[in-house]
């Protein structure tokens, strides 16, 4: 339990470090449109950086979720903005209220009391059913996010944002019920190809929500759909509980850790 917690926290390290990296990056290119818009922010070094220190989180999120429940591990995703936030600072010149600083210490409080409450991960049988589901759904929200590329600048910004969010955490749930890591039981596994196709289709639609519009928006759809759609998932449907006694304070630090991100979701715009 230990090692998957600090695990959690590496995570939520790199992927706050690699945020800040992938803002900088499309923030300090001229903006663009379709492939090639895309393709010039991801090729240059401040976003190739924060993609390794995402394949990296990505790990760690992987070792934590072989141990943790669900909403413990998204909140700790979630909670990368805190780090985020305050890489921000000298990177993108941003400038943290004090409010601001109260979010940073809420999103700690908070996955401190989650890293408390939480109990071991559900172990339910997962048939084929859920698998194809998972499949439906990414396949529906590639349409999704390819529909939400046209939208007007604003609501099209939000739109992608919460299309990564989402993707995000059909890499989390995906990764969560695969029975094992061997070459073996990868091949013949559904969840393991979301992992890529739903990662992808995250990253592209999250960097393009961030060369579109405001920052703020962005990541707050991002940290929602990554956190509590997971989260709910893993509670209702794969068994994740906390230790007996403690959901009142699981729930009430996944609340304070989430809401506390979204909060700190402006640390890319200018100061």
């Amino acid at each position: 339990m230990i090692i998957s917690l600090l695990a959690a926290l590496g995570a939520a390290v790199l992927f706050g470090v690699a945020s800040a990296l992938q803002a900088y990056a499309a923030r300090t290119e001229p903006p663009g449109s379709g492939l090639r818009g895309l393709l010039r922010v991801v090729l240059r070094l401040p976003y190739l950086l924060g993609l390794g220190c995402d394949l990296a989180g990505f790990v760690a999120e992987i070792v934590a979720l072989r141990s943790l429940p669900l909403f413990a591990v998204q909140a700790a995703v979630a909670g990368s903005l805190a780090v985020t936030a305050v890489v921000a600072v000298p990177l993108l010149s941003a400038r943290l209220s004090v409010n601001e600083w109260i979010a940073v210490a809420g999103v700690c409080v908070g996955l401190a009391s989650i890293g408390v409450s939480a109990g071991a991960e559900g172990t339910p049988t997962v048939g084929a059913a859920f698998r194809w589901g998972l499949v439906v759904a990414t396949a529906v929200l590639i349409l999704a996010a390819l529909g939400a590329s046209r939208l007007p600048s604003r609501a099209r910004c939000t739109a992608l944002g919460l299309a990564g969010g989402l993707g995000f955490g059909i890499v989390a749930i995906a990764a969560r019920i695969l029975p094992g890591l061997s070459p073996a039981h990868l091949v013949r596994d559904p969840a393991a190809y979301l992992v890529i196709v739903a990662g992808v289709t995250a990253f592209a639609s999250f960097t393009t929500a961030l060369q579109t519009g405001a920052v703020a928006a962005a990541t707050s759809a991002l940290v929602l759909g990554e956190s509590v759609v997971p989260s709910a998932v893993g509670a209702l449907l794969l068994g994740d509980s906390t230790r007996a006694g403690y959901w009142p304070i699981a729930a009430g630090g996944f609340a304070l850790a989430v809401v506390s991100a979204v909060l700190l979701a402006r640390f890319g715009e200018p100061a």
